[in-house]
Formats: C-alpha cells, structure tokens, sequence
C-alpha cells in the first residue's frame, strides 16, 4: 500500500488559467471537469468553472486545483502554501523557473544558496508562490 501528496490550489474563476499556465511550464496532461460537466452548477455565471482539474506530467509535478463557488467564502491567505518543486538536474529547474516566473513577481532569485545548488522563490501570476530547487547532499 502506498500514498501521495498532491498540492490541491483553491482559486476564484481563475483554475483553468492556472492549470493551463502550469501544464505551459511543466507540460504533462491537463484535466478539468467543470460544474457543468459535474452537474452542479449553483449560479449560472459559475458553469464553466472548475470543479475538478489537474495537470500530471511523466516527470512527477502533480497539481490540482478548482474554482471554489461563490456561496462559499474564499481567503486564499498570506503565503498559506509554497508549492515546491525539487529536482536534480539543474538544467530542468532551470527552464520551469524560466517558464514560472512569467508574469509573476521573483521573491529570491534562482541561484546556489547555503542549502542548496539552486533556490528560487517566486509568487506566480495567480499569487500561488513557487519553490524550486537542486538540493545539495545533506552533511549533518
């Protein structure tokens, strides 16, 4: 038996954007399913939003996201979640940071670090705010 976690982003109208964005970076299939398709639709204005979505790539990212109704509140916080993406080929962190931070605002510029062979940090477009990294082995 095993498990997963999958980072599940909670937008306003604005998941299919994201996803879309993300499936740009990171590539990978895209998914969505919208209150329609799910025949839930409260408030006509909504049917095309997102109420299931992700995008899977064969390299491992993994995100889902929806658009939460309007009949439920909705703060998506300050800096509630960093999405982090970790890999060891500095080269493909390199392009997904190249691709991520379009359009968004770069925190801490992808450079080596005390902990790591590279580290960036930016908060997307969308406001989500990315992690990526090459980690250098750990001497503890």
């Amino acid at each position: 038996m095993s498990v997963t976690t999958t980072v599940h982003l909670n937008f306003r109208g604005q998941a299919r954007a994201a996803l879309e964005f993300y499936q740009s970076v990171f590539g990978g299939r895209l998914t969505v399913a919208t209150y329609a398709d799910a025949h839930r639709v409260q408030r006509p204005e909504e049917a095309d939003q997102v109420i299931w979505g992700e995008v899977q790539s064969e390299a491992g990212f993994h995100v889902m996201a929806f658009d939460v109704p309007g009949d439920r509140a909705h703060d998506p916080g300050v800096e509630a979640v960093f999405v982090s993406v970790r890999g060891q080929d500095e080269d493909e962190i390199r392009g997904y940071w190249d691709k991520i931070v379009v359009g968004g605002t770069v925190r801490e510029p992808l450079e080596p670090s005390g902990w790591a062979k590279l580290y960036g940090m930016v908060a997307d477009q969308f406001g989500v705010i990315w992690v990526l990294d090459v980690m250098a082995p750990f001497e503890g």
